[in-house]
C-alpha cells in the first residue's frame, strides 16, 4: 500500500519581508546614488517579493571607502575580540534560522527541507568555526603575526546565497579584513537580512557592506583600486573575466567556478546506497550546484540493475511547492536559468542521447524542470561536457578502473568527484588519480567548515573552508 503525502507547508508568517530594501553601507541602509531599483521574484510563483536598491559605481565607491575607514580599528582589535562578534553572529543565525530558511526558499526556490537542514546549520557552523580561528592565527601555519590584507571585495552566486556569504565573510572577518559583498541579483534578500544581523550583533559600522545589484556593480567592485582581495564564486566565463581584470594588480584572488563532477559507481558498490548518493549528487538544489555529480560513470556489468533502481527512485521524488516540507525538487532559480537548462537538454536529444524523466506534473506558474536522465551518452556529447546547472544527469559506462579515471578526468573542470565501492583500497587508488578538488567516497555533497573546498583547471583556484581558507585573507 502506498501512502499519499498530504501537504505540509511551512508557514510564511515567520518571515517579514519589507516592500523595499536599500543598500547596506557603513552600518546604514541607503538608496542607490542614482535611485535605481530592481525586483526580487519568487521563482516558484513569480510573485514580486520586494523591491531592492540597485548598486552602481558610485555606491561601490562609497562602500569601499566605508570598509577602508573601518579597517584600521577592526584589524587592530585582538583576535579574541573579533571572535566575540563572529560567535554572536553565529548564535543570532541559529536563533533566526527558521525565518532565514523560509526567506531563502522564497527567494531562491529550493525546498525548505534543504534550507532548513543543510544550508542554515552550515551557515552558522562556518561562523562558529572561523570565530574559533580568530585568536589562533599565529598558529595557523602562516608564520608569526600574519596580517590581514585590507578590504575584501566578494561576489557570490544565487544557488546558495546565505551559505556562500558565510564562506566569504566568516574567514574575512576572522582574519581582520573588512568586506564589501555583492549578492546575486536574483537572490539579494538573505544577504540584506544578514546586514540586519550584523547590526543586531553590534558589529562596528563599515566592517560589512552589502551591495545588491547586477554584474556592472560586481565588475566595479573587482576593478576598484582600493580593494585588496577579490573572492568570487560563479561561472567560469565571469571568473576568467575577473582574472583578467586583477592581472597585474597586487590583489589576491580566489575563484570557485563551474564543475562537471563525475560520480563513479563500481560493480561492488552497494546499489541502494549509491542510488541515494546519485540522487543527492545531481538533484539536490535542482542540480544548481557547482560540485554536482552531473556525470554518472557506471561499470558496464551493473548498468541495467543500477538504472532500473535509479528510475524507480526518481519516480518517488516529489516536485512542487518549495515551502512544503515533503518537497524534494523545488523551482529553478530564474527564467534565464530554465531557458539554459531546456536548451542544453534539447541539444542532448538532438545529438542522439536517450532522454527519460519520471511522470511528474509541473506547476502552472513559476520555473520548473522535471528531473531528467540521459543514457547512451558519449564523451563527445555537449551534455557530457558543458555544465548544465540543472536537474539533468548524463550516464556513461566504463569497464576498468583506468577507463573510469580517464573518463572522469576528461573535462575542462575539476571541482568534485564521487567513488562508490566496497573496497577501501580501490577508493584510495582511484581517488589519488582524479584531478578534482573534493573526492567523496560512498557519499556525495557532504560539506564541513573544517574541510577545504576548491577546484583544479577551469573550476578555479584557491581554497575556501578549513585552515586553508584563512590563507586567502592573510598577507603570508
Amino acid at each position: 500500500m502506498v501512502f499519499e503525502y498530504a501537504p505540509a507547508p511551512e508557514s510564511r508568517s515567520v518571515v517579514d519581508i519589507a516592500p523595499s530594501y536599500g543598500l547596506f553601507i557603513d552600518g546604514e541602509f541607503a538608496d542607490a546614488a542614482d535611485g535605481k531599483v530592481f525586483k526580487s521574484i519568487s521563482p516558484a510563483t513569480e510573485e514580486v517579493l520586494a523591491e531592492v536598491a540597485q548598486a552602481g559605481e558610485a555606491d561601490v565607491e562609497r562602500a569601499v571607502k566605508a570598509a577602508r575607514k573601518a579597517f584600521d580599528k577592526w584589524s587592530a582589535l585582538p583576535g579574541a575580540e573579533r571572535a566575540k562578534y563572529l560567535f554572536r553572529i553565529a548564535r543570532i543565525i541559529q536563533e533566526r534560522s527558521r525565518e532565514l530558511a523560509v526567506l531563502e526558499t522564497l527567494d531562491n526556490g529550493k525546498p525548505i527541507k534543504e534550507t532548513r537542514d543543510a544550508d542554515l546549520p552550515l551557515v552558522a557552523a562556518h561562523f562558529f568555526y572561523y570565530a574559533g580561528w580568530a585568536d589562533k592565527l599565529d598558529h595557523a601555519g602562516y608564520g608569526a603575526n600574519p596580517r590581514p590584507l585590507g578590504v575584501a571585495g566578494q561576489v557570490i552566486p544565487w544557488n546558495f546565497p546565505l551559505l556562500m556569504l558565510a564562506w566569504k565573510i566568516a574567514p574575512a572577518l576572522a582574519t581582520g579584513n573588512t568586506v564589501v559583498l555583492k549578492p546575486a541579483e536574483t537572490t539579494p534578500l538573505s544577504a540584506l537580512f544578514f546586514a540586519d544581523i550584523c547590526r543586531q550583533a553590534g558589529l562596528p559600522k563599515g566592517v560589512v557592506n552589502i551591495l545588491p545589484g547586477y554584474g556592472d556593480a560586481g565588475a566595479a567592485l573587482v576593478a576598484h583600486p582600493d580593494v585588496n582581495k577579490v573572492a568570487f564564486t560563479g561561472s567560469t566565463a565571469v571568473g576568467k573575466e575577473i582574472a583578467r581584470t586583477v592581472a597585474g594588480t597586487r590583489k589576491k584572488l580566489t575563484l570557485e567556478l563551474g564543475g562537471k563532477g563525475a560520480n563513479i559507481v563500481f560493480d561492488d558498490a552497494p546499489i541502494d546506497q549509491a542510488v541515494e548518493g546519485i540522487v543527492n549528487g545531481i538533484f539536490f538544489n535542482q542540480g544548481q550546484v557547482c560540485c554536482a555529480g552531473s556525470r554518472l560513470l557506471v561499470q558496464e556489468s551493473i548498468q541495467d540493475e543500477l538504472l532500473d533502481s535509479l528510475k524507480r527512485r526518481l519516480s518517488t521524488l516529489r516536485l512542487g511547492d518549495p515551502l512544503d516540507k515533503n518537497t524534494d525538487i523545488g523551482a529553478i532559480n530564474s527564467a534565464e536559468q530554465l531557458a539554459r537548462i531546456t536548451a542544453l537538454a534539447e541539444q542532448g536529444e538532438a545529438e542522439g542521447a536517450e532522454r527519460w524523466s519520471p511522470a511528474c506534473e509541473l506547476p502552472s506558474s513559476g520555473y520548473w524542470f522535471a528531473p531528467t536522465l540521459f543514457t547512451n551518452v558519449t564523451q563527445a556529447h555537449t551534455i557530457a561536457r558543458d555544465e548544465i546547472f540543472g536537474p539533468v544527469l548524463s550516464v556513461l559506462t566504463f569497464r576498468t578502473p583506468d577507463e573510469a579515471v580517464a573518463k572522469a578526468n576528461n573535462t575542462q573542470y575539476g571541482l568534485s568527484a564521487g567513488i562508490w565501492s566496497d573496497k577501501g583500497s580501490r577508493i584510495l587508488a582511484v581517488a589519488g588519480k582524479l584531478r578534482a578538488g573534493v573526492v567523496w567516497s560512498n557519499t556525495f555533497n557532504k560539506f564541513d567548515p573544517t574541510s577545504p573546498f576548491g577546484g583544479y583547471k577551469e573550476s578555479g583556484y584557491g581554497r575556501e573552508g578549513g585552515r586553508h581558507g584563512l590563507e586567502a585573507y592573510l598577507d603570508v
